[in-house]
């Protein structure tokens, strides 16, 4: 108080009333990348299991359930990739046949790499993106297998998981401004897996990669942004569409004429 009224105590001159406010920082919410919960990835490894456990009911086994693909109205004969059945207008099986395994080394190889990969990419993308990135991803290695191998039945979750692999790469890169990291090591890893081993469709994991590189940049508008933490967006979205349509068209291309 002064005798003028009300004054400061800045302006007051009286340094015993002066208060100092100190400036609250600004704590930005953070993700915590291990450890995390990832519901869409956990849920996504519970289908994969369920369709392999129904196939071995109706085919050989757990070891064999791909037996039932020689069996007429059996969910591995209806949903496998196959060039011909897609050309006579199975088009879902351009999405059907990643949620197939052959074996038991092939789902608990896949599902491992789902859960490792995946859980760090869901968190970072968010559930929404991730779901677009996993599909349209496995949509891209259907058409990559098919440009391989368009009379040759495939199946597996390589393609989308790859195209997490993709995301991961890409994700790396925006944060350390290089390429070599984890996700190329591992990239490296199973390409080089890809080429040794056989009945592996390289075509498939190729193009499950192109599609999941695709689609991350979309979500960073093609580098006009960030693709963490960010929302699906009109890019985004345009670009899981554009991936999408794209592979349809290339499957389309590879398969017309075998029907």
């Amino acid at each position: 108080m002064a005798p003028v009224g009300i004054r400061c105590p800045d302006h007051a001159g009286k340094a015993a009333a002066r208060k100092r406010i100190a400036p609250r920082p600004i704590v930005r919410a953070q993700r915590q990348i291990t450890g995390g919960v990832a519901p869409v990835t956990r849920a996504l490894i519970a289908i994969n299991v369920a369709i392999y456990l129904i196939g071995a009911v109706q085919g050989g086994g757990l070891s064999d359930p791909g037996a039932s693909m020689d069996r007429n109205g059996s969910l591995y004969e209806r949903s496998v990739l196959y060039g011909p059945f897609v050309a006579h207008g199975d088009w879902w099986r351009l999405v059907t046949s990643m949620f197939l395994h052959e074996n038991l080394i092939h789902i608990g190889f896949n599902m491992l790499a789902l859960y490792l990969i995946g859980t760090p990419v869901e968190q970072y993308l968010g559930r929404a993106r991730y779901i677009g990135l996993y599909f349209v991803s496995g949509l891209a290695g259907s058409a990559g297998a098919l440009l391989q191998t368009p009379v040759t039945r495939v199946l597996g979750a390589s393609g989308a998981i790859f195209g997490i692999l993709g995301a991961m790469l890409i994700l790396e890169w925006q944060v350390t401004g290089r390429l070599a990291g984890q996700a190329m090591t591992w990239i490296l890893i199973i390409l080089v897996l890809t080429f040794t081993i056989s009945n592996i469709s390289w075509g498939g994991h190729i193009g499950g990669l192109i599609g999941g590189i695709l689609c991350t940049l979309s979500f960073a508008r093609w580098g006009r942004g960030h693709a963490a933490y960010g929302r699906l967006g009109l890019t985004g979205a345009a670009g899981l569409v554009l991936v999408a349509v794209g592979s349809v068209v290339i499957a389309y291309w590879k398969v017309r004429g075998l029907a």
